[in-house]
């Protein structure tokens, strides 16, 4: 079997397979774990958003989608090379990753038969549910149980911890600028941790909002989680819009990139983090790496 996973969390499932052996080709933007690049061709490229302030980048896609322009390149002569027998990509954000329908269609231009699974979760659930997909589809069905046996007992681990405690009104700040509300399985996180998600739809569409929104809300808690951004960049932000939120609440950054806004199994992590800012006392401190208080 070779396998061509075109967007980072299902690399990551693939290794928590243990199927990384089939693993033939990556993205860019696949470094964990540790580093599915190395060795692998890189098969899709994006844009260089180095250096770049969060307007700068949101200004720089809105105007790459205007234009009907690609924000993600896949490389067909790597692809070729490969010729996988199983494609793993997704149609749920065109600013996060290739979308399916380009790689169905590269496919087409090649000649390559091999199946494609598009994973497009929208709820915590439905991410436990693309380990299953991905192992069924790789052969592997039985391995897919203990994987998420292994998750849902460390979410139900953090549910006991929390349950019989008040949930704190959360916001988690998707991006800065403009500021955007958190969607999809993200205010399940948060649930899950112990939470309540302020202004977010479960499942919804992340969406834009304005500061004075958020601050009419009166978060006890806001979760600064830029997607695309590790805890060190996601710090940085926190510290640039502090100024426009609300005094009374506790702002925290998040590594967002690997913790929060990427399906897979480290969404998990993501739980265990948010329940240590949300309930210290309950649940175990969460790494350095991954949490840090700004206020």
């Amino acid at each position: 079997m070779r396998i061509a996973s075109l967007l980072p969390s299902a690399t990551e499932i693939v290794y928590a397979l243990g199927l990384e052996a089939d693993l033939s080709g990556v993205t860019f933007e696949c470094d964990f774990p540790p580093d599915p690049r190395v060795g692998r061709p890189v098969l899709v490229g994006g844009l260089d958003t180095h250096g770049l302030a969060p307007g700068a980048i949101d200004a720089l896609v809105c105007q790459k989608i205007a234009a009907g322009d690609d924000l993600y390149r896949l490389d067909e002569d790597a692809f070729r090379v490969i010729d996988p027998t199983l494609v793993l990509t997704q149609d749920l954000c065109r600013v996060c990753a290739l979308p399916a329908g380009e790689a169905s269609a590269a496919l087409d231009r090649l000649g390559c038969s091999a199946d494609v699974i598009t994973l497009d979760p929208h709820t915590l659930d439905e991410v436990l549910a693309t380990i299953f997909a991905v192992a069924a589809a790789a052969g592997v069905a039985d391995r897919a149980v203990g994987v998420v046996g292994g998750l849902t007992a460390r979410l139900d681990a953090v549910s006991s911890a929390v349950s019989s405690r008040p949930r704190p009104d959360v916001f988690v700040l998707e991006w800065s600028d403009p500021p955007f509300i958190a969607g999809h399985w993200v205010p399940d996180l948060v649930t899950a941790a112990g939470g309540s998600p302020v202004h977010a739809e479960r499942g919804g569409r992340s969406v834009p909002t304005d500061w004075a929104t958020i601050a009419a809300a009166e978060p006890d808690i806001v979760v600064v989680s830029p997607c695309g951004f590790r805890l060190d960049a996601a710090a940085e932000q926190a510290a640039d819009v502090i100024a426009h939120l609300p005094a009374r609440a506790e702002v925290w950054a998040i590594d967002a990139d690997g913790l929060m806004v990427r399906p897979g199994p480290r969404v998990v992590d993501g739980v265990e983090a948010l329940a240590s800012i949300f309930h210290p006392d309950a649940v175990p401190e969460a790494p350095e790496t991954a949490v840090r208080r700004i206020r």
